[in-house]
């Protein structure tokens, strides 16, 4: 598994989770789906991602990754 595909699951189950805590715990949480969804877009328009280079950092496979530099 590739940096590019954790970082999707990992932003995807925590847009999930947020809206699920929003749901049945606190609305306060949606600041949460705010938050992943800021760092995508500026992912998206600037091609760094910190997420991504701290999975390179620990030795994730970084093969097509966008932005990161082996």
């Amino acid at each position: 598994m590739n940096v590019d595909r954790i970082v999707h699951i990992v932003a995807g189950t925590l847009v999930l989770a947020s809206v699920a805590l929003t749901r049945w715990h606190n609305p306060n949480w949606i600041w949460l789906t705010v938050f992943v969804g800021a760092n995508l877009l500026q992912s998206g328009l600037t091609n760094w991602c910190l997420m991504s280079s701290i999975l390179a950092r620990l030795g994730v496979n970084t093969q097509g990754a966008c932005g990161v530099k082996p």
